[in-house]
């Protein structure tokens, strides 16, 4: 069936949603039908694109990722925003779908008009996010969302792709201090443009407060990666909308400075230098799977090496020089 990218893409202008999940789709196909088509898409959106305020969230597992971002988002949304969620959920090994199902976690910022849910699937992709995350944030600005969060599967060493493809990185801790503190990965918080400690509240309000203050002190012995910009440590409590006014507020002083100062043209512009590299990365990869010479040597060779007859270095060499001389 052939597909009308046009039409499509005048539908996602339009702001219709039906239009915005089937664009979606047809983006995170791997027919490569689907992917011209997804390319020519893209191109035609692109110049309405770029305008939305992007903004990661990662955390550790239990952090109550879900709940803060229901809860601040329909705070922005009556703000008369447009919010968009990618939300990244681990993958089944069995179906490759998305395991989790953040919509499910966000009944009422689901039911909002100005609200768009979107969970992927991560795949294979490492960093948290999926592999067509910034497409699907592409998508989403053209059909009029102005902000955009991207939600990661949860903190680990891999976690910080999503930090080279938003505005604003925004950690998520938990009340608990030095146990927690040793936890967090230097990278990670090398890469957070803001620091929330969530669920301070009830007993574990004092945890929280004595927690950003550990956080607090140990960011003075890190360099900020946004030029004029303390990266804030603050509680909140996304179970009782407390904090998340001040949140919202620091976000918008954060864009407003690298918006005024020209970082966020640049990070921007970096952004999608990498963008096109990673794009480049995997294409060769497909490419190289797919290539027949490969294909009648590859399971003779990874059984010499998972063997120990044959040098992985070898195999690897064997395999690029069978590719590059097809």
């Amino acid at each position: 069936m052939q597909i009308d990218t046009q039409q499509l893409a005048e539908q996602i202008l339009a702001g219709k949603r039906r239009a915005l999940s089937r664009a979606i789709t047809l983006v995170e196909s791997t027919r490569l039908d689907h992917r011209a088509a997804a390319i020519e898409l893209l191109q035609l959106l692109a110049p309405s694109a770029g305008h939305s305020i992007r903004i990661g969230i990662s955390g550790v597992p239990g952090v109550g990722k879900s709940t803060f971002i229901e809860a601040l988002g329909n705070q922005i949304i009556s703000r008369g925003h447009r919010l968009a969620v990618l939300a990244v959920d681990p993958s089944s090994s069995v179906s490759g779908g998305s395991i989790m199902g953040d919509k499910t976690r966000m009944e009422e910022l689901s039911r909002q008009r100005n609200a768009f849910i979107r969970p992927s699937p991560a795949g294979r992709t490492l960093g948290g996010v999926a592999r067509r995350t910034r497409e699907t944030m592409l998508l989403c600005e053209a059909a009029g969302f102005d902000v955009v969060f991207v939600e990661t599967v949860g903190v680990g060493q891999s976690e910080t792709a999503v930090a080279d493809m938003t505005d604003l990185f925004l950690l998520l801790l938990l009340p608990g201090g030095g146990d927690d503190l040793q936890g967090i990965k230097r990278g990670i918080m090398e890469l957070a443009d803001m620091v929330l400690v969530n669920k301070a509240d009830g007993e574990l309000a004092a945890a929280a407060r004595h927690s950003a203050a550990d956080y607090r002190s140990a960011l003075t012995l890190i360099h900020p990666r946004t030029s004029g910009w303390k990266v804030p440590v603050k509680t909140c409590s996304a179970a009782l909308g407390e904090g998340l006014e001040e949140a919202w507020e620091l976000i918008l002083a954060y864009r407003a400075l690298v918006s005024a100062n020209g970082q966020l043209t640049r990070r921007r512009a970096v952004q999608a230098k990498s963008w096109m590299w990673a794009e480049i990365s995997e294409g060769l990869l497909t490419k190289f799977r797919q290539n027949e010479r490969v294909k009648t040597q590859l399971s003779v060779l990874e059984q010499g090496v998972t063997g120990g007859s044959v040098a992985p270095t070898l195999a690897a060499t064997t395999l690029l020089e069978l590719f590059l001389c097809s």
